[in-house]
């Protein structure tokens, strides 16, 4: 089955089916935040007891451990897995979500916790960019940034969802029931995947040496940049929003997760948003995004001592940055040549460097006595340098002449025997 003949009704069952994993991921990556201190707690007692916030840094390291993955997995398990059928690929990616959560439900001490985490990082980005191909080739040429959009809404709307209850079940029952909660939802995801995302071959003869070529092309090296810079602009204010929300603006503990939850719905917004435009004219919002997400974190760094401000332009931080993933993502597909699989999960990877990166960041701008809004500061300036990275990138293809659409005679075959037609270029 392919986009040519696949039903709107189907081709929404497939992309749900797809989501529900992306929901998951969403879960998993990010209600730990929420749950340091009772993992510290539960698995490091003698360092709870003796200083809890140590123990609560040290539960930090499952965030890491678990981006770490993704960086190690998404190219590696993407090009290695690319002469398979990608509906089946998609299969075993949301089994082995659901297997390696599930033994952080059940590992009994914090360093096989720890290991599982990294396990479970594994599958994410090929996950994202596996799916974002079958996603593309469900709707069809001339939607497909909007078919990536579908599934990173999963992502988002964990965040406004899934995110906030798992946090409080955590709380309430014990943090290990928010991760088999997520278990669970990767058990469904496969199930869905195998019923209702169409066949969708993978390309035959492809080697993980084959897909490693795409380290090769410039202007793959240019989009990840455009992802780890720029888009680490929105972490740099995610990452630290919770003291700027009680030390800046004066809120109880409570105002955090009301804040998240809009934080949350701004990324879903935006990453609808962001799909339609990128099929629009993808170069034109890309820059519009990067120049929005400046702007929208310098509103915050001015204001943020003032809660409805804060909000606001938290809102407009998240609704610009999450409207940037699709256009990074397509970008990404459209100069990889016939290097699709691996391309569009290194997508992931940058973004992860990005999350790193902004966090980082952040943080040394607070450890150097700027303050507690100095991360949207930091946010600004990244925003800014994704948007120069972008600027050369555009500047050097035009100057080169060689634009996706007349190079990309490879991808082009690639994407024909998938979708039956050529797909649309910019």
């Amino acid at each position: 089955m392919t986009s040519s003949t696949t039903s709107r009704g189907a081709a929404m069952r497939a992309l749900l089916s797809l989501a529900i994993g992306s929901f998951g991921i969403g879960m998993t990556e990010f209600v730990v935040m929420g749950l340091l201190p009772n993992i510290g707690r539960d698995l490091l007692p003698s360092a709870y007891a003796a200083s809890p916030d140590d123990a609560i840094a040290q539960a930090g390291w499952l965030i890491s451990l678990y981006a770490l993955g993704v960086v190690v997995g998404a190219p590696t398990i993407a090009g290695s897995v690319a002469r398979f059928p990608r509906h089946r690929v998609m299969i075993v990616l949301a089994a082995a979500l659901a297997f390696f959560t599930l033994l952080t439900v059940i590992a009994p001490t914090f360093e096989l916790v720890a290991a599982s985490r990294f396990l479970a990082g594994l599958p994410h980005g090929a996950y994202f960019g596996i799916g974002a191909l079958v996603a593309a080739d469900v709707l069809g040429p001339g939607n497909r940034a909007k078919g990536v959009a579908f599934v990173l809404t999963g992502l988002t709307i964990a965040n406004v969802v899934g995110v906030p209850l798992g946090t409080l079940l955590g709380q309430q029952v014990g943090w290990r029931a928010a991760f088999a909660v997520v278990a669970g939802i990767f058990a469904l995801a496969t199930v869905c995947i195998a019923f209702f995302v169409p066949k969708h071959p993978g390309t035959p003869g492809r080697r993980l040496r084959d897909e490693m070529r795409v380290f090769r092309i410039g202007q793959v090296w240019f989009a990840l940049g455009i992802g780890a810079v720029g888009f680490g602009g929105f972490f740099a204010m995610y990452s630290y929003i919770a003291p700027m929300i009680t030390d800046v603006a004066g809120q109880p503990e409570w105002a955090v997760s009301v804040v998240l939850v809009i934080v949350g719905i701004g990324m879903t917004i935006g990453n609808i948003v962001g799909g339609a435009l990128a099929d629009k004219d993808l170069r034109f919002w890309l820059f519009v995004g990067l120049i929005a997400l400046g702007v929208a974190s310098v509103g915050l760094a001015l204001t943020a001592g003032w809660i409805v401000s804060l909000v606001l332009f938290a809102f407009l931080v998240a609704f610009c940055g999450s409207a940037l993933s699709p256009s990074i993502q397509t970008r990404l597909m459209d100069v990889a040549e016939d290097n699709q699989s691996i391309a569009a999960a290194l997508n992931h990877s940058a973004l992860n460097i990005g999350n790193s990166l902004g966090a980082f960041l952040g943080g040394l701008a607070i450890a150097a006595g700027l303050g507690l809004v100095a991360p949207a500061w930091v946010g600004a300036v990244l925003a800014i340098g994704g948007l120069a990275v972008a600027f050369v990138a555009y500047r050097v293809e035009d100057r080169s002449g060689r634009h996706p659409s007349h190079r990309m005679p490879a991808a082009e075959a690639a994407q024909t025997a998938i979708t039956g037609s050529i797909p649309t270029q910019r």
